[in-house]
């Protein structure tokens, strides 16, 4: 499997999701970032800039099943932690989200690392 610059490039953008959420977690708030309604809000603007910078290119592949079905639970669990920010759950909600961004990164990146099977052989 090899890495390509876009990988690294999506990667560095999702490191950029984590520093922040590992310092809002340990001192409860960051610079700009004092809830959880923030930190979702940058994991969604940096995870979708990841999404689109690993998607982009001449010949972008068709999104799996499964990297649609994570994308998708990323996408509910984000518009559950903006709804739910005033309560209790926001924080496990936001955890969950940012989880689901990183699922997202490593389904793809494996996704298309794999071996393509052709279907010559089938009819």
């Amino acid at each position: 499997m090899r890495v390509r610059v876009r990988d690294a490039v999506a990667g560095l953008l999702l490191v950029a999701v984590l520093v922040p959420y590992i310092g809002y977690l340990v001192n409860g708030d960051m610079p700009l970032i004092d809830n959880p309604r923030a930190m979702a809000s940058t994991g969604l603007l940096l995870g979708g800039a990841a999404f689109w910078v690993l998607r982009s290119g001449v010949h972008p592949a068709r999104l799996g099943r499964a990297e649609g079905v994570v994308a998708a639970v990323a996408l509910v669990l984000y518009v559950f932690t903006i709804a739910f920010a005033a309560t209790a759950t926001a924080e496990l909600l936001l955890a969950a989200f940012i989880c689901s961004l990183m699922v997202v990164f490593t389904f793809d990146v494996i996704v298309r690392g794999r071996p393509r099977r052709h279907a010559e052989g089938r009819r």
